[in-house]
């Protein structure tokens, strides 16, 4: 029996990103400008960023979570994650949203992250 299942082996059941809305890679970089205090990988690359959609009015919603329920900083987190992207051009609005599923694990670390932690 095979999975027709459209997600890959391991990944996360998670909504789709806005890819192909002209700021979605914008939105990228700011998330990569915000850093888990404990960690010298940027949110985005540590996985830690599920979905990113922005509608037809450039308002923004970031879904994400953090690498641990009881980390010190997921009261401040998603606020830092708002001002990052509320500061970019032609963004109208930001909603960033905490979520614990499916919850984050090593594996979603990007490659760049592994590398810069020392796990590759």
């Amino acid at each position: 029996m095979t999975d027709a299942s459209p997600h890959m082996e391991g990944a996360p059941l998670i909504a789709p990103s806005s890819t192909d809305h002209p700021l979605h890679d914008t939105v990228i970089e700011a998330c990569r400008t915000v850093f888990d205090p404990e960690i010298p990988v940027n949110i985005f690359d540590l996985g830690l960023v599920y979905t990113i959609e922005i509608n037809d009015q450039s308002e923004v919603r970031v879904i994400m979570t953090l690498t641990a329920p009881g980390c010190p900083v997921a009261g401040e987190m998603p606020g830092w994650v708002a001002e990052a992207v509320e500061a970019l051009p032609g963004v109208k609005h930001v909603d960033v949203e905490l979520t614990w599923e499916p919850p984050w694990g090593m594996d979603m670390m990007s490659d760049e992250a592994r590398l810069e932690l020392g796990f590759m």
